[in-house]
């Protein structure tokens, strides 16, 4: 039998990375990608769920490279039978933040160019004490972590975890789940009728999906339904 667990996210920094950029301007969407809170929440690197990544102590402190590896690094977590939602926010606020920096390519050239001209750009961020939900679906009771760090600037953030009473499979009809999937790990099981986008690196997210599948309920949470069989896939 499954067991979900229902998590809140509090910021208690603002929360950084570029999910897009428009000239100079780096934006933060109010999404979370499942794969980044994977991350979060400590199963890469925990013996207990990945012993592979976390016997390699250098990935902690220093990649000599900078490719991804999400397929090597969450594939285990399918083992585990442990999956990880994105998260959507529930209230948030944006705060813009202009950096400055100036040309000093002479440093690297040992030599004075002609011109040294100060450039800037600005951050779109979520401010702190904004709030996000997400979902740890498994099949072992699981213990995690109350607060975390996240984005490029390793943002604190403060988790609650709620376990969410048994789940109650439905056999496969049409639903629709309004909460944020990955569409690379449903569209296997499932029937994809339609979504909106969600324009994100390193895979777009979908929300508001309707489709053909099995899926979960939860006392309590009647607007609430999660497909069945969620696992992390990858593109060929």
């Amino acid at each position: 039998m499954a067991i979900a667990y229902h998590c809140t996210l509090e910021l208690h920094d603002s929360l950084y990375f570029a999910t897009r950029e428009i000239g100079r301007l780096y934006e933060t969407e109010p999404v979370l990608h499942n794969y980044a809170l994977s991350y979060v929440l400590g199963f890469v690197d925990n013996p207990q769920f990945n012993t592979v990544v976390a016997e390699d102590h250098s990935y902690r402190y220093f990649c000599p490279e900078q490719v991804p590896k999400y397929e090597e690094h969450l594939t285990p977590l399918n083992q585990q039978s442990i999956y990880v939602t994105p998260g959507k926010a529930l209230n948030h606020a944006a705060v813009l933040n202009t950096w400055k920096y100036a040309d000093n390519r002479y440093h690297v050239e040992m030599k004075q160019t002609e011109k040294n001209i100060p450039s800037f750009g600005r951050t779109k961020e979520i401010a702190p004490e904004s709030r996000f939900e997400l979902f740890v679906i498994a099949d072992k009771p699981l213990t995690l972590p109350r607060w975390v760090r996240i984005g490029k600037w390793a943002s604190k953030a403060r988790l609650e975890v709620k376990e969410l009473p048994s789940p109650k499979h439905h056999s496969a009809k049409e639903f629709t789940c309004s909460h944020p999937l990955n569409p690379l790990d449903v569209m296997f099981t499932n029937q994809v009728l339609s979504y909106d986008t969600i324009n994100m690196p390193p895979v777009s997210l979908i929300r508001n999906v309707r489709m053909v599948g099995e899926y979960y309920t939860f006392d309590g949470l009647p607007e609430l339904k999660i497909p069945v069989q969620m696992q992390y896939r990858f593109a060929s």
